[in-house]
């Protein structure tokens, strides 16, 4: 039982880090928490179960399209809502960004409807092998472990080494000096909008596949994101990842053994790490010169 629970809430917490590291490219970029996230996910999740469901196409080719579509409607956002905030501060921003959720929630409902749908994926969590006896394992816990270990790996790289990853560190840190040094801010977030829109509809996928399809199924899986985030640092990618893992682990051996506190686990680590630690477990704190 004690393995199972280990690899269940390791599962689950991976994909809560995919979905913290979309939240943690953009706040590493301007600073700005997106609540809308989980929303672009939303959609963007019923943009590939139209694809499937309607136009028959195959699962990877369904996801390619929607992944294209992904990267737009982050890029759309960015354009069409934060950019054209007039001396816009980030209070009023993260506003903006909790108006798009509300949006993009209405948007889904009246196309799709607010009844449940089951959305299906290669790696089904119904798909299950024992490696060891009593231990069971899903597709779908394989699934989410390699591509939250692909894709950290991948981002760690290309921040620390590309041109691109570069410049989002530098607009971070001051936007007018990285505009000085050649860095243009605008297509830094074009592009920070558009990977985070990418790396959140893949687990809004994964979350749709373990459970069901609807307008509301990705509120919970934000606010466990965010907790996520901030457990293991809002500056920090692997910090996402790990703050997911330990989330999940706490959240499924709190949920064994007392069930009705399972919902409220996110929220007492939230306000736990931001009065003990609020720069998170593997972030650095920093103190910025005004």
């Amino acid at each position: 039982m004690l393995g199972q629970l280990v690899v269940e809430g390791l599962s689950i917490g991976a994909c809560y880090g995919l979905l913290a590291i979309a939240m943690v490219i953009i706040y590493k970029t301007s600073e700005v928490l997106n609540f809308a996230q989980g929303e672009m996910a939303m959609f963007s999740t019923f943009v590939a179960y139209h694809i499937l469901t309607y136009y028959h196409l195959p699962f990877w080719l369904a996801f390619i399209f929607t992944m294209l579509f992904a990267v737009l409607l982050g890029i759309m956002i960015e354009f069409f809502f934060l950019r054209r905030a007039e001396n816009p501060t980030i209070l009023g921003l993260i506003i903006i960004t909790l108006g798009t959720e509300m949006v993009l929630m209405g948007l889904a409902g009246w196309k799709w409807g607010s009844e449940q749908k089951d959305f299906v994926v290669p790696v089904s969590s119904q798909h299950t092998f024992q490696p060891f006896k009593g231990l069971i394992v899903s597709d779908w816990d394989i699934g989410v472990f390699l591509t939250a270990f692909f894709l950290m790996v991948f981002l760690y790289l290309f921040f620390k080494y590309t041109k691109w990853g570069k410049a989002m560190r530098a607009a971070q840190q001051n936007q007018n000096a990285a505009k000085i040094m050649g860095v243009n801010v605008n297509r830094v977030f074009f592009f920070a909008w558009g990977i985070s829109s990418f790396i959140g509809a893949i687990a809004g996928m994964f979350f749709a596949a373990r459970a069901t399809l609807d307008p509301n199924f990705m509120m919970e899986p934000l606010v466990k994101a965010f907790a996520s985030a901030v457990l293991g640092g809002l500056m920090s990618l692997p910090g996402a990842v790990m703050g997911g893992g330990i989330l999940g682990l706490i959240e499924n051996f709190f949920g064994y053994r007392w069930p009705e506190w399972k919902p409220i686990v996110a929220f007492i680590i939230i306000v736990f790490v931001l009065c003990v630690r609020p720069s998170g477990l593997f972030a650095k704190h920093y103190v910025k010169k005004v």
